[in-house]
């Protein structure tokens, strides 16, 4: 029988050590190219705020807006939006090329938020603030409604699957800038006012909008630069600027109208066609 000393120690075993390897890092935490692109729509977003306060807000506050540094502001901080939503609309063709993420989808959504949602509502609480005849309450209330149809929007995207090819409701890009064309256009207040939320309506509506992908997507970034250009004429006072950017305004509230009615048009057509084969399958 073998006496075991209770006093004795227990001989020492030196613990395993961990291993230092730079893979430990899950997946799901790695960043892709695409989640760099949509951590830009979000600095974008921010920084659109940050001109829209400092640039517009500020000095009305303060009685220095003397209108130049305003108008050279609020075309940055919309140009800012713009290139927010160049960096939305890349990083979706670079994940479908390349890879994204586990965390992508979340990213992509949480940045829109800023972007399109924070963003162009903020626009509008300081539009409220600074433009002859607004109403700073109401213009504070469109601003929350705008708001939450952005948010709705992308909780709606995430849960509800959607036929390929097709957005239900206007994309919150477009609704923001929509948005912003309605303020920049400074039509009386309750024209604006209605026209903020006839697009947060059509956000979360179900009218659909076809996705930028092919010949659509080279339009929809030639479009985004038009504007820009449009936004850099009004912000330096060149010759007829103002008038450019209205109609550049003007013609944004366009698209959204008429843009989904080419969905609808094609979504009759199909139907048109699916009834017509059904017909000669069952004649046959």
């Amino acid at each position: 029988m073998t006496v075991i000393d209770p006093d004795a120690q227990a001989a020492w075993v030196p613990e395993a050590e961990p291993e230092d390897d730079v893979d430990d890092m899950p997946l799901s935490t790695r960043l892709s190219i695409a989640d760099t692109l949509t951590l830009g729509n979000a600095i974008c977003g921010f920084m659109a705020v940050y001109f829209t306060t400092t640039g517009v807000l500020m000095p009305h506050l303060t009685g220095n807006d003397d209108g130049g540094m305003a108008r050279n502001s609020a075309a940055t901080a919309v140009m800012l939006m713009l290139l927010a939503s160049v960096f939305d609309l890349f990083d979706g063709l670079v994940a479908r090329k390349l890879r994204s993420s586990a965390m992508g989808a979340e990213l992509d959504n949480l940045s829109d938020l800023i972007s399109f949602g924070l963003a162009p509502a903020y626009f509008v609480v300081v539009w409220g603030v600074v433009a002859e005849g607004a109403h700073q309450k109401v213009s504070a209330v469109a601003a929350v409604v705008l708001l939450l149809s952005v948010v709705l929007r992308l909780a709606r995207f995430s849960c509800v699957p959607m036929r390929d090819g097709i957005f239900q409701g206007m994309p919150s890009p477009f609704g923001a800038l929509t948005v912003v064309s309605v303020v920049l256009l400074e039509l009386p207040f309750i024209p604006t006012l209605l026209a903020i939320v006839g697009v947060a309506w059509l956000m979360v509506s179900r009218v659909e909008y076809p996705k930028p992908r092919g010949r659509l997507a080279v339009a929809m970034l030639s479009w985004i630069v038009l504007s820009m250009g449009l936004l850099c004429a009004w912000a330096f006072d060149a010759p007829g600027g103002e008038l450019l950017l209205q109609t550049g305004c003007a013609l944004q509230l366009v698209l959204g109208a008429v843009i989904p009615l080419f969905a609808t048009a094609r979504r009759v057509n199909t139907f048109r066609d699916n009834r017509r084969e059904a017909r000669a399958a069952a004649q046959s």
